[in-house]
Protein backbone atom coordinates (compact mmCIF):
# COMPACT_ATOMS: atom_id res chain seq x y z
CA UNK A 1 0.00 0.00 0.00
CA UNK A 2 2.72 2.50 0.89
CA UNK A 3 4.81 3.96 -1.97
CA UNK A 4 8.32 2.70 -2.64
CA UNK A 5 9.54 5.68 -4.70
CA UNK A 6 8.88 9.39 -5.09
CA UNK A 7 6.33 10.68 -7.61
CA UNK A 8 7.85 13.00 -10.24
CA UNK A 9 6.39 16.47 -10.87
CA UNK A 10 3.63 16.60 -13.48
CA UNK A 11 5.11 18.27 -16.55
CA UNK A 12 1.92 18.73 -18.64
CA UNK A 13 -0.68 21.46 -18.53
CA UNK A 14 -3.55 18.99 -18.59
CA UNK A 15 -2.40 17.73 -15.18
CA UNK A 16 -3.00 21.09 -13.49
CA UNK A 17 -5.93 22.53 -11.57
CA UNK A 18 -6.20 26.24 -12.44
CA UNK A 19 -8.45 29.05 -11.22
CA UNK A 20 -8.88 32.01 -13.58
CA UNK A 21 -10.73 35.08 -12.31
CA UNK A 22 -11.15 38.58 -13.62
CA UNK A 23 -13.67 41.22 -14.75
CA UNK A 24 -16.63 40.45 -16.97
CA UNK A 25 -16.12 40.19 -20.74
CA UNK A 26 -12.37 40.08 -20.31
CA UNK A 27 -11.57 37.03 -22.49
CA UNK A 28 -11.32 34.30 -19.84
CA UNK A 29 -13.41 31.78 -21.76
CA UNK A 30 -11.56 32.52 -25.00
CA UNK A 31 -8.28 31.94 -23.21
CA UNK A 32 -9.44 28.60 -21.75
CA UNK A 33 -10.79 27.43 -25.12
CA UNK A 34 -7.21 27.16 -26.39
CA UNK A 35 -6.34 24.43 -23.89
CA UNK A 36 -5.62 20.94 -25.23
CA UNK A 37 -8.77 18.83 -25.66
CA UNK A 38 -11.01 21.39 -23.92
CA UNK A 39 -14.51 20.45 -22.78
CA UNK A 40 -16.70 23.18 -21.26
CA UNK A 41 -19.24 22.43 -18.57
CA UNK A 42 -21.17 25.64 -19.30
CA UNK A 43 -23.14 26.81 -16.32
CA UNK A 44 -24.02 30.08 -18.06
CA UNK A 45 -24.68 31.05 -21.70
CA UNK A 46 -21.40 32.81 -22.40
CA UNK A 47 -19.90 30.66 -25.15
CA UNK A 48 -22.01 31.74 -28.08
CA UNK A 49 -19.07 33.42 -29.80
CA UNK A 50 -16.78 30.37 -29.53
CA UNK A 51 -16.63 27.12 -31.48
CA UNK A 52 -15.90 24.68 -28.67
CA UNK A 53 -17.06 21.39 -27.17
CA UNK A 54 -19.53 22.32 -24.47
CA UNK A 55 -22.03 20.56 -22.24
CA UNK A 56 -24.74 22.92 -20.98
CA UNK A 57 -25.37 22.47 -17.25
CA UNK A 58 -28.37 24.06 -15.53
CA UNK A 59 -28.64 21.98 -12.33
CA UNK A 60 -26.32 20.20 -9.93
CA UNK A 61 -27.75 16.86 -11.01
CA UNK A 62 -26.70 17.56 -14.58
CA UNK A 63 -23.22 18.48 -13.36
CA UNK A 64 -23.02 15.19 -11.42
CA UNK A 65 -24.08 13.23 -14.50
CA UNK A 66 -21.47 14.97 -16.68
CA UNK A 67 -18.77 14.43 -14.05
CA UNK A 68 -19.64 10.72 -13.85
CA UNK A 69 -19.35 10.34 -17.63
CA UNK A 70 -16.02 12.17 -17.61
CA UNK A 71 -14.72 9.87 -14.88
CA UNK A 72 -15.46 6.80 -17.02
CA UNK A 73 -12.77 7.94 -19.46
CA UNK A 74 -14.58 6.98 -22.67
CA UNK A 75 -13.73 10.23 -24.43
CA UNK A 76 -10.80 12.12 -25.96
CA UNK A 77 -10.96 15.28 -23.81
CA UNK A 78 -7.86 16.33 -21.84
CA UNK A 79 -9.04 19.50 -20.06
CA UNK A 80 -12.32 20.07 -18.21
CA UNK A 81 -13.47 23.69 -17.83
CA UNK A 82 -16.25 24.71 -15.42
CA UNK A 83 -17.46 28.10 -16.66
CA UNK A 84 -18.34 29.55 -14.26
CA UNK A 85 -17.60 27.93 -10.91
CA UNK A 86 -19.70 30.63 -9.20
CA UNK A 87 -22.87 29.33 -10.86
CA UNK A 88 -21.85 25.76 -10.05
CA UNK A 89 -21.76 26.64 -6.36
CA UNK A 90 -25.21 28.20 -6.53
CA UNK A 91 -26.53 25.02 -8.19
CA UNK A 92 -25.01 23.00 -5.36
CA UNK A 93 -26.78 25.18 -2.77
CA UNK A 94 -30.12 24.72 -4.58
CA UNK A 95 -29.54 20.97 -4.68
CA UNK A 96 -29.07 20.82 -0.88
CA UNK A 97 -32.12 22.97 -0.27
CA UNK A 98 -34.32 20.72 -2.45
CA UNK A 99 -32.90 17.63 -0.79
CA UNK A 100 -33.70 18.86 2.72
CA UNK A 101 -36.85 20.74 1.65
CA UNK A 102 -35.81 24.19 2.79
CA UNK A 103 -35.81 27.48 0.96
CA UNK A 104 -32.32 28.55 2.03
CA UNK A 105 -29.35 26.78 3.56
CA UNK A 106 -29.58 29.06 6.61
CA UNK A 107 -32.97 27.50 7.47
CA UNK A 108 -31.19 24.40 8.73
CA UNK A 109 -30.20 24.59 12.39
CA UNK A 110 -26.81 25.63 13.71
CA UNK A 111 -25.25 26.35 10.30
CA UNK A 112 -25.83 22.79 9.12
CA UNK A 113 -27.04 23.99 5.71
CA UNK A 114 -23.79 25.85 4.89
CA UNK A 115 -21.75 22.87 6.00
CA UNK A 116 -23.77 20.54 3.75
CA UNK A 117 -23.40 22.83 0.74
CA UNK A 118 -19.66 23.30 1.20
CA UNK A 119 -19.13 19.58 1.79
CA UNK A 120 -21.01 18.56 -1.36
CA UNK A 121 -19.31 21.21 -3.48
CA UNK A 122 -15.84 20.23 -2.26
CA UNK A 123 -16.55 16.53 -2.79
CA UNK A 124 -17.38 16.93 -6.47
CA UNK A 125 -14.70 19.48 -7.35
CA UNK A 126 -12.05 17.45 -5.53
CA UNK A 127 -12.99 14.28 -7.43
CA UNK A 128 -12.75 16.14 -10.72
CA UNK A 129 -9.32 17.47 -9.72
CA UNK A 130 -8.11 13.94 -8.95
CA UNK A 131 -9.00 12.67 -12.42
CA UNK A 132 -6.15 12.40 -14.96
CA UNK A 133 -7.36 15.54 -16.75
CA UNK A 134 -6.70 19.22 -16.40
CA UNK A 135 -9.33 21.20 -14.50
CA UNK A 136 -9.86 24.91 -15.18
CA UNK A 137 -12.26 26.86 -12.97
CA UNK A 138 -13.49 30.22 -14.28
CA UNK A 139 -14.77 32.88 -11.91
CA UNK A 140 -15.57 36.56 -11.94
CA UNK A 141 -13.81 38.95 -9.58
CA UNK A 142 -14.84 41.55 -7.04
CA UNK A 143 -13.24 43.96 -4.64
CA UNK A 144 -13.44 42.88 -1.04
CA UNK A 145 -12.41 44.73 2.09
CA UNK A 146 -9.98 42.69 4.13
CA UNK A 147 -9.64 43.46 7.82
CA UNK A 148 -6.50 42.48 9.72
CA UNK A 149 -5.00 43.27 13.13
CA UNK A 150 -3.04 46.17 11.66
CA UNK A 151 -5.79 47.71 9.54
CA UNK A 152 -8.02 47.35 6.51
CA UNK A 153 -7.25 47.12 2.82
CA UNK A 154 -9.08 46.30 -0.42
CA UNK A 155 -8.27 43.17 -2.41
CA UNK A 156 -9.61 41.75 -5.68
CA UNK A 157 -10.86 38.19 -5.08
CA UNK A 158 -13.10 35.67 -6.90
CA UNK A 159 -16.84 36.12 -6.47
CA UNK A 160 -17.30 32.83 -4.64
CA UNK A 161 -18.65 32.94 -1.07
CA UNK A 162 -16.03 33.00 1.65
CA UNK A 163 -16.16 29.30 2.55
CA UNK A 164 -16.23 28.12 -1.05
CA UNK A 165 -13.45 30.54 -2.03
CA UNK A 166 -11.18 29.18 0.67
CA UNK A 167 -11.88 25.62 -0.47
CA UNK A 168 -11.07 26.42 -4.09
CA UNK A 169 -7.98 28.53 -3.35
CA UNK A 170 -6.50 25.70 -1.32
CA UNK A 171 -7.32 23.10 -3.97
CA UNK A 172 -5.93 24.61 -7.16
CA UNK A 173 -2.29 24.65 -8.33
CA UNK A 174 -2.34 28.02 -10.11
CA UNK A 175 -4.43 31.15 -9.48
CA UNK A 176 -4.44 33.57 -12.41
CA UNK A 177 -5.77 37.10 -12.08
CA UNK A 178 -6.77 38.91 -15.27
CA UNK A 179 -5.69 42.53 -15.11
CA UNK A 180 -4.88 45.58 -17.21
CA UNK A 181 -1.32 46.91 -17.33
CA UNK A 182 -0.59 50.44 -18.57
CA UNK A 183 1.70 50.69 -21.57
CA UNK A 184 2.42 52.94 -24.55
CA UNK A 185 0.66 52.47 -27.87
CA UNK A 186 2.17 52.71 -31.36
CA UNK A 187 1.32 56.42 -31.52
CA UNK A 188 3.04 57.07 -28.15
CA UNK A 189 -0.31 57.40 -26.45
CA UNK A 190 -1.13 55.70 -23.14
CA UNK A 191 -2.68 52.30 -23.65
CA UNK A 192 -3.42 49.12 -21.71
CA UNK A 193 -2.67 45.50 -22.36
CA UNK A 194 -4.43 42.49 -20.91
CA UNK A 195 -2.18 40.42 -18.69
CA UNK A 196 -2.28 37.49 -16.30
CA UNK A 197 -0.77 37.95 -12.86
CA UNK A 198 0.56 34.78 -11.22
CA UNK A 199 2.25 35.82 -7.96
CA UNK A 200 0.63 36.67 -4.61
CA UNK A 201 -0.12 40.28 -3.77
CA UNK A 202 -2.09 42.28 -1.23
CA UNK A 203 -3.96 43.95 -4.10
CA UNK A 204 -5.30 40.81 -5.82
CA UNK A 205 -5.61 37.04 -5.38
CA UNK A 206 -3.01 35.11 -7.36
CA UNK A 207 -0.48 32.33 -6.86
CA UNK A 208 1.64 29.70 -8.57
CA UNK A 209 2.33 26.47 -6.70
CA UNK A 210 4.53 25.12 -9.50
CA UNK A 211 6.97 28.05 -9.44
CA UNK A 212 7.45 27.90 -13.22
CA UNK A 213 5.52 30.98 -14.32
CA UNK A 214 6.79 34.57 -14.45
CA UNK A 215 5.03 37.22 -12.46
CA UNK A 216 3.24 38.76 -15.47
CA UNK A 217 2.11 37.09 -18.70
CA UNK A 218 0.18 38.32 -21.71
CA UNK A 219 -3.39 37.07 -21.92
CA UNK A 220 -2.35 34.50 -24.50
CA UNK A 221 -2.61 30.77 -23.88
CA UNK A 222 0.35 30.04 -26.16
CA UNK A 223 2.56 32.32 -24.05
CA UNK A 224 1.26 30.67 -20.88
CA UNK A 225 1.97 27.16 -22.22
CA UNK A 226 5.42 28.17 -23.48
CA UNK A 227 6.40 29.66 -20.11
CA UNK A 228 5.16 26.58 -18.26
CA UNK A 229 6.90 24.12 -20.59
CA UNK A 230 10.15 26.10 -20.69
CA UNK A 231 10.55 25.73 -16.94
CA UNK A 232 9.39 22.11 -16.83
CA UNK A 233 11.58 19.67 -14.84
CA UNK A 234 13.55 16.81 -16.37
CA UNK A 235 11.84 13.72 -17.70
CA UNK A 236 10.36 11.36 -15.08
CA UNK A 237 12.83 8.61 -16.07
CA UNK A 238 15.87 10.81 -15.34
CA UNK A 239 16.48 10.42 -11.65
CA UNK A 240 18.81 12.55 -9.62
CA UNK A 241 22.06 10.69 -8.84
CA UNK A 242 22.39 9.62 -5.25
CA UNK A 243 24.99 11.44 -3.16
CA UNK A 244 28.34 9.70 -2.84
CA UNK A 245 28.74 7.60 0.28
CA UNK A 246 31.53 7.99 2.76
CA UNK A 247 33.34 4.95 1.30
CA UNK A 248 33.34 6.29 -2.26
CA UNK A 249 35.41 9.40 -1.83
CA UNK A 250 36.83 11.69 -4.47
CA UNK A 251 40.34 11.10 -5.88
CA UNK A 252 41.78 13.85 -3.73
CA UNK A 253 40.06 12.46 -0.65
CA UNK A 254 41.30 8.98 -1.53
CA UNK A 255 44.83 10.30 -1.87
CA UNK A 256 44.53 12.07 1.45
CA UNK A 257 43.15 8.91 3.02
CA UNK A 258 45.99 6.79 1.65
CA UNK A 259 48.48 9.37 2.86
CA UNK A 260 46.98 9.22 6.34
CA UNK A 261 47.17 5.45 6.39
CA UNK A 262 50.81 5.47 5.24
CA UNK A 263 51.76 8.17 7.70
CA UNK A 264 52.95 5.86 10.54
CA UNK A 265 55.20 3.85 8.19
CA UNK A 266 56.59 7.00 6.64
CA UNK A 267 57.27 8.53 10.02
CA UNK A 268 59.12 5.45 11.26
CA UNK A 269 62.01 5.81 8.79
CA UNK A 270 62.78 9.51 9.42
CA UNK A 271 62.60 8.95 13.15
CA UNK A 272 65.12 6.10 13.03
CA UNK A 273 67.35 8.03 10.63
CA UNK A 274 67.46 10.99 13.00
CA UNK A 275 67.98 8.89 16.13
CA UNK A 276 70.80 6.70 14.75
CA UNK A 277 73.34 9.54 14.33
CA UNK A 278 72.51 10.81 17.80
CA UNK A 279 73.07 7.34 19.25
CA UNK A 280 76.27 6.94 17.24
CA UNK A 281 77.66 10.07 18.84
CA UNK A 282 77.13 8.55 22.29
CA UNK A 283 78.39 5.02 21.41
CA UNK A 284 82.11 4.14 20.97
CA UNK A 285 83.47 3.98 17.46
CA UNK A 286 85.47 0.74 18.01
CA UNK A 287 84.62 -2.63 19.48
CA UNK A 288 86.57 -4.71 21.97
CA UNK A 289 89.08 -7.21 20.54
CA UNK A 290 87.88 -10.76 20.33
CA UNK A 291 89.83 -13.88 21.20
CA UNK A 292 91.08 -14.16 17.64
CA UNK A 293 92.41 -10.66 17.46
CA UNK A 294 91.43 -7.02 17.40
CA UNK A 295 87.94 -6.34 16.03
CA UNK A 296 87.16 -3.94 13.24
CA UNK A 297 85.74 -0.55 14.15
CA UNK A 298 81.92 -0.42 14.39
CA UNK A 299 80.36 1.79 11.71
CA UNK A 300 76.88 3.17 12.25
CA UNK A 301 74.57 3.60 9.22
CA UNK A 302 74.53 7.10 7.82
CA UNK A 303 70.86 7.14 6.70
CA UNK A 304 67.59 5.21 6.91
CA UNK A 305 68.49 3.32 3.71
CA UNK A 306 70.45 0.74 5.78
CA UNK A 307 67.43 -1.58 5.79
CA UNK A 308 65.09 -3.08 8.37
CA UNK A 309 67.88 -3.59 10.93
CA UNK A 310 68.67 0.12 11.03
CA UNK A 311 64.97 0.96 11.33
CA UNK A 312 64.68 -1.49 14.20
CA UNK A 313 67.81 -0.13 15.90
CA UNK A 314 66.51 3.40 15.43
CA UNK A 315 63.17 2.43 16.94
CA UNK A 316 64.90 0.91 19.97
CA UNK A 317 67.14 3.93 20.41
CA UNK A 318 64.20 6.24 20.11
CA UNK A 319 62.28 4.31 22.73
CA UNK A 320 65.27 4.57 25.16
CA UNK A 321 66.65 8.13 24.99
CA UNK A 322 69.57 7.32 27.31
CA UNK A 323 72.83 6.29 25.59
CA UNK A 324 73.70 2.63 26.10
CA UNK A 325 76.63 1.58 28.26
CA UNK A 326 79.71 1.07 26.02
CA UNK A 327 80.83 -1.83 28.20
CA UNK A 328 77.64 -3.74 27.30
CA UNK A 329 77.85 -3.27 23.50
CA UNK A 330 78.29 -6.55 21.57
CA UNK A 331 81.46 -7.11 19.56
CA UNK A 332 81.36 -7.01 15.78
CA UNK A 333 82.14 -10.70 15.51
CA UNK A 334 79.08 -11.65 17.51
CA UNK A 335 80.95 -12.52 20.77
CA UNK A 336 79.47 -12.08 24.20
CA UNK A 337 79.28 -8.59 25.68
CA UNK A 338 82.54 -7.41 27.12
CA UNK A 339 82.93 -6.86 30.82
CA UNK A 340 85.44 -4.72 32.61
CA UNK A 341 88.71 -6.69 33.12
CA UNK A 342 89.81 -7.53 36.63
CA UNK A 343 93.10 -5.87 37.57
CA UNK A 344 94.93 -9.21 37.99
CA UNK A 345 98.69 -9.17 37.89
CA UNK A 346 100.27 -10.02 34.56
CA UNK A 347 97.00 -10.34 32.56
CA UNK A 348 96.93 -8.42 29.35
CA UNK A 349 94.88 -5.30 29.25
CA UNK A 350 91.61 -5.61 27.31
CA UNK A 351 91.14 -1.92 26.67
CA UNK A 352 90.77 -0.82 23.04
CA UNK A 353 93.83 1.33 23.46
CA UNK A 354 96.01 -1.82 23.57
CA UNK A 355 95.87 -1.91 19.78
CA UNK A 356 97.72 1.37 19.63
CA UNK A 357 100.78 0.44 21.80
CA UNK A 358 104.37 0.47 20.45
CA UNK A 359 106.45 -2.73 20.00
CA UNK A 360 108.83 -1.81 22.83
CA UNK A 361 106.02 -1.29 25.29
CA UNK A 362 104.46 -4.56 24.11
CA UNK A 363 107.70 -6.49 24.74
CA UNK A 364 108.10 -4.95 28.17
CA UNK A 365 104.65 -6.07 29.09
CA UNK A 366 105.35 -9.77 28.23
CA UNK A 367 105.65 -12.10 31.22
CA UNK A 368 109.15 -13.55 31.97
CA UNK A 369 109.86 -17.17 31.13
CA UNK A 370 110.45 -19.37 34.15
CA UNK A 371 111.76 -22.85 34.52
CA UNK A 372 109.44 -25.73 35.34
CA UNK A 373 111.01 -26.24 38.68
CA UNK A 374 110.20 -22.78 39.86
CA UNK A 375 106.42 -23.15 39.37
Amino acid sequence: MLPTQKTPPKPDLHDLTVLVHGPHKYGKSTWCAQAEGALFLATEPGLNHLEVYQQPVSTWDELLAAAGEIAEGKHAFRTIIIDTVDNAYRMCAEYICRRYKVEHESDLEYGKGYALVNGEFHRVVNKLALLPYGLFLVSHSQEKEIETRTGKYTKVVPTLPDKARKLVLGLVDVILFCDLEPTTGPDSRPAYRRVLRTKPSTAYEAGDRTGRLPEVLDLDFAAFAAAFTRAAPRAPGASTPAPASSNAASPSAAAASSGDEAQPAANASPTSAESVPNAAAAAPTTAAPSASGPAAPMREPASSAAGPSSATTGAKLTANPRAPDPARQPAAGGTKPRTAPAPAGGSPASSPRATATTPSSAAASRPRATSPGSR
